[in-house]
């Protein structure tokens, strides 16, 4: 069913359909109206038979989520930002227990200093941990990679994050086509969890693993994540059986089969890229995008022959690895080692800044022609960068650089306006 509704709204009717037994909620702007939405769909009892728990906080909010999928039963929460940063030890906890929770990440930059615009670095910052990641560019893709990470989530016995942009998606209002719970209940069988905790049955999990097997627990927690590489493809598939339309996957080329340069990139971004590099074809230009769906477990073979003829590769990022440059870079490059392609890593939208077409061109143009540096970051304002630099270099002591920067720029501002 069409309907007009708000991204987190639209993530909220898609989880309900999946019956979930166990929703842990915490709020933290941009994730807030997720599981306000859930909420009332509890209260009103269109979705029953799900207890509904309010916790005090996001490291709570995923200790239930562990004891609830322990003890059996289908568990979802939602998180973002620092909210994420507070959970982590037991985010490593879920997935070194197995345990298939599917969790919203409304992806939010992280502080210091304090901003809750969208970028990545939240969901960057634990790319490590072991859970699936997997991006949605459109709220419609949004609600439908809930509905798929549950299923994956159940077959592997691993957790599953769904990243979605905060505001840009979360508060987008746009059009959804909702299925319907029959749909729903004909792709997600009911949950039969591989195990659960039984007080007529008592086990240990999580027990202490000494040198003699740790190095083999995790290889298998790696092993499992490469099951993932067919598995999310092949779910994918059996989706658009069902609902009649492609959604996830690994990854989904944009105009690249003809391509000398293609762009990479993950989430709502994507959508301005396309509309850039359609542009850009009008004026002759040859080249493309590359949109990666899944980011954990890391696509590399299907990024390899995506990217194999291109001459040049922008990654463009909204994160970064600081000392190091751009995170999903860093792994393109790995997943082109020994092939002969420029590959520049752009580094956009943190903290929430605008994505210009205007500035996609300029820096197309110049990976096109070779003159791109090798790390960019987009609309850098130099002459801010270059004051503190220099204020630092003759104060030594120049106190928080944010602070700094912010009276600087409101300096700026003000004598503009006199």
């Amino acid at each position: 069913m069409l309907k007009q509704t708000e991204g987190s709204h639209a993530v909220a009717e898609a989880v309900a359909l999946c019956r979930p037994e166990v929703i842990c909620a915490y709020p933290i702007s941009p994730q807030t109206h997720i599981v306000e939405g859930l909420g009332e769909l509890v209260k009103s009892g269109e979705l029953q038979n799900c207890e509904y728990t309010n916790v005090e906080s996001e490291f709570a909010a995923m200790s239930v989520a562990i004891g609830s999928s322990a003890a059996g039963a289908r568990t979802y929460t939602a998180t973002a930002s620092q909210g994420l940063l507070f959970m982590a030890e037991a985010v490593y906890n879920a997935s070194g227990l197995g345990l298939p929770i599917v969790m919203t990440v409304a992806n939010r930059a992280i502080g210091a200093p304090i901003n809750i615009w969208n970028d990545h670095t939240d969901t960057m910052s634990q790319r490590d941990c072991g859970w699936i990641q997997i991006f949605a560019e459109t709220n419609q893709e949004a609600a439908d990679l809930h509905i798929q990470a549950f299923k994956l989530a159940e077959e592997l016995s691993l957790p599953v994050m769904v990243c979605m942009d905060g505001f840009i998606l979360t508060h987008a209002y746009e059009q959804v086509d909702m299925p319907s719970q029959e749909q729903v209940d004909a792709f997600l069988p009911p949950y039969s969890p591989r195990q659960s905790l039984d007080p007529a049955a008592p086990v240990s999990i999580g027990a202490m693993v000494g040198p003699e097997a740790f190095s083999e627990v995790r290889y298998l927690a790696h092993a499992k994540q490469m099951q993932a590489l067919d598995l999310i493809p092949k779910i994918s598939a059996e989706f658009k059986e069902i609902f009649g339309r492609d959604s996830g996957g690994l990854v989904r080329s944009y105009l690249c089969d003809d391509a000398e340069t293609i762009v990479v990139a993950l989430g709502s971004v994507i959508g301005t890229i396309k509309d850039t590099v359609d542009e850009m074809r009008a004026e002759g230009h040859k080249i493309g995008v590359l949109g990666i769906h899944s980011f954990r477990p890391f696509p590399a073979e299907a990024i390899r022959k995506a990217l194999s003829k291109a001459k040049h590769v922008v990654v463009l990022e909204k994160s970064i690895a600081i000392g190091v440059g751009g995170v999903v870079a860093s792994n393109v490059r790995l997943a082109l080692d020994g092939i002969d392609s420029r590959i520049y890593c752009v580094v956009a939208g943190l903290g929430g800044r605008n994505i210009l077409r205007t500035s996609l061109h300029r820096v197309f143009r110049q990976a096109e022609a070779g003159e791109l540096e090798a790390l960019h970051f987009l609309d850098l304002d130099w002459d801010v960068v270059n004051r503190e630099l220099e204020r630092e270099r003759t104060q030594r002591r120049s106190g928080p650089i944010a602070e700094n920067i912010l009276r600087d720029v409101s300096a700026v501002r003000s004598s503009s306006v006199g």
